[in-house]
């Protein structure tokens, strides 16, 4: 069990039903206190956002994402996304004030730190970010709750991820990182495995469409929270707009989920079984073993953070710490060497360039 400001969750507790706001409010502060509002007004009782400098996340030549007002540089939607500390301050308050509990993502030490300024009571460390070792540090240096999201991991990234942060303070969540992630990849006794097997408490973090099966499904099998991408219309310009919950369909996954722990495991299969058909409900369920799903595994390296240079590093220089970035790789760029290994890398010498944005590889120092 884990105590978030007051609120206690994991095994033996109401499921904690989180609405991921993210950056859907496009920050404009007006938007994102009408998700606020709309979102607790559907049944969340935690708001979740995300506390963006581009810089942090990804490299400028990261790649292009097609949006519903066109095509455009990942990093420049994510530039646009960037807010002073005063806007979040704002956002926390509202959530606060109508009643729910506030939750942010950091992306790197600079975020973590404007968090705890702040007075965040806890921190969600999303997947991408569950090897960068130095964020995790920081975050684990504050003492308070993290909500560790593990898609398009294996489990020893989970347990390096856990060898930093400890297991007393944590809450892993599954997750399939594709948008949207299909219903029958999401394994969801995995959260019993994960959870017998690492010794913390296990939740949920659904990209999938359905409000019903896999979050119903989660809560049968353990889950403490599940978190869910909200938004006012699907028709939104928001990055996740597309693959987020509707208000109604919203309500729908909160009494799904209430149902679930009311009534008898046996019911709520039969129910499942009976609206979605037998085959599904098994293929949701799944095997209990921790691997990349299907709709994931390209993202493996990709998503998830490596060692970038930062600039041209150029051929027989000594690489500097401010020479090196620990950022998702994306689109376009090749992957680097693990984060683990930025220590290695900071003084050593280049034994051939490296473009600005591309990953560090051990032919570069080696």
């Amino acid at each position: 069990m884990i105590t978030f400001a007051g609120r206690s969750i994991g095994a033996g507790a109401p499921c904690l039903v989180v609405a991921e706001l993210g950056t859907s409010h496009q920050g404009d502060l007006r938007q994102a206190r009408a998700l606020i509002d709309e979102a607790v007004a559907a049944g969340a009782e935690c708001i979740k956002f995300q506390l963006v400098h581009a810089r942090e996340i990804l490299h400028p030549k990261s790649g292009f994402v097609h949006l519903p007002t066109g095509r455009i540089a990942l990093y420049d939607q994510f530039l646009a996304l960037e807010r002073g500390l005063d806007f979040y301050a704002a956002l926390k308050e509202h959530t606060e004030s109508a009643g729910a509990l506030f939750l942010c993502s950091p992306f790197g030490i600079q975020s973590a730190r404007e968090l705890k300024e702040l007075g965040a009571r806890a921190l969600k460390i999303a997947s991408p970010e569950l090897n960068h070792f130095p964020l995790l540090r920081e975050a684990a240096s504050y003492g308070m709750p993290l909500f560790l999201s593990c898609g398009v991991s294996l489990l020893g990234d989970i347990e390096r991820a856990l060898a930093i942060t400890g297991k007393e303070q944590v809450m892993l969540l599954h997750c399939v990182t594709s948008y949207p992630a299909p219903e029958e990849e999401y394994n969801v006794t995995v959260l019993e495995s994960l959870r017998g097997v690492l010794g913390v408490q296990v939740g949920l973090s659904d990209h999938s469409l359905d409000p019903v099966l896999v979050p119903s499904l989660a809560v049968l099998h353990g889950a403490g929270v599940v978190e869910k991408h909200f938004t006012i219309s699907r028709a939104g310009t928001g990055l996740d707009d597309p693959i987020a919950l509707e208000p109604a369909q919203f309500r729908r996954m909160v009494s799904a989920i209430r149902r679930a722990e009311a009534d008898q495991p046996a019911e709520t299969h039969e129910r499942l079984r009976r609206d979605y058909g037998a085959e599904r409900v098994r293929a949701v369920t799944g095997s209990g073993v921790k691997e990349l799903a299907p709709s994931e595994r390209a993202n493996y390296s990709r998503t998830n953070r490596s060692l970038h240079a930062a600039l041209e590093i150029h051929r027989g220089s000594v690489i500097a710490a401010s020479d090196v970035a620990v950022l998702r790789t994306e689109k376009e760029l090749r992957p680097g060497i693990g984060p683990e290994f930025l220590p290695r890398v900071i003084g050593a010498t280049a034994k051939r360039g490296v473009p600005d944005g591309e990953g560090i590889e051990w032919a570069d120092i080696i």
